[in-house]
């Protein structure tokens, strides 16, 4: 079986696995080899080692909160990682397997980087819903700290969150407690492979934007909001019994969930015109 046909299978089971079963990491390497069709043994191998030096770093040093956010930093620089501030649009900074090569790339990709080594550790570590910037909570000994995995883990309080949000969701913006919310493992990947989707929409290529959808179909399968997209670029591009399949399971998902009854009749209204075009 190829490494391809390998993450694809994988990628599957996550769809039906729980939330806390999800290893990001691994996750986010199957995504990567989807692009590059490489051995991930390597691959492996060099995110474990940095789980393992990270706990070299805190031999013979307190263990107390800052103690490990300083070795986090210090983890990124040993291995000469940075945010990818020159290129940033790069679609590498989103593939994991191009970001661990370059040793440079997005928020969140390095953010995964740092969730992996720190749970390897037994570490509370977890991403948070900020906007336009993803952002890593440490809880320890009681305490929690917020920290910038683009920025060498640097530490972040509530002053630099706020011109954090004032530049990416305008200056009227103000913190909110959903901008320090938790996500979910799955949220995390979504996040990632988004960036891949909306850098193939602004560059006016909705064939890859849609396969990068059905990627995230494979590990999110109840995702209604995907399914609705799905729909959508199927039927730009001309495709239409798979637009009418995505238009049929965003109805059904999102009639269990409780979507907004003006959505699900504007989704009805799409899908009844996609079967007149395909009689």
């Amino acid at each position: 079986m190829t490494p391809r046909q390998q993450a694809l299978d994988y990628l599957r089971r996550l769809g039906e696995a729980e939330d806390s079963d999800i290893d990001v990491a691994e996750a986010a390497l199957a995504l990567a080899v989807l692009d590059h069709h490489t051995d991930l043994t390597p691959y492996r191998a060099h995110l474990a080692g940095l789980g393992a030096d990270l706990g070299a770093l805190m031999q013979d040093v307190p263990d107390g909160l800052p103690d490990r956010v300083a070795a986090l930093g210090r983890l990124l620089a040993q291995h000469g990682y940075a945010g990818d501030s020159e290129t940033y649009e790069d679609l590498q900074n989103a593939n994991l397997i191009r970001v661990i090569d370059r040793r440079r790339g997005l928020p969140v990709s390095l953010g995964i980087l740092l969730m992996s080594a720190a749970r390897a550790q037994g570490w509370d570590m977890l991403g948070l819903n900020f906007p336009g910037h993803f952002l890593l909570r440490l809880d320890h000994a009681g305490g929690r700290q917020i920290i910038d995995p683009f920025d060498g883990a640097s530490p972040r309080g509530p002053r630099e969150l706020r011109d954090m949000l004032k530049q990416t969701a305008g200056l009227e913006s103000e913190l909110t407690p959903d901008h320090y919310a938790p996500v979910s493992n799955r949220e995390v990947l979504l996040r990632l492979q988004n960036n891949l989707k909306l850098r193939h929409l602004s560059t006016d290529q909705p064939d890859k934007a849609l396969a990068v959808i059905e990627d995230m179909l494979l590990f999110a399968p109840q995702h209604i909001g995907l399914w609705r997209e799905s729909g959508l670029l199927n039927a730009h591009l001309g495709k239409l019994t798979a637009g009418i399949q995505a238009f049929e399971n965003f109805l059904r998902i999102g009639e269990a969930r409780g979507a907004s009854p003006q959505l699900l009749d504007h989704t009805r209204s799409l899908l009844k015109q996609l079967r007149g075009r395909l009689n």
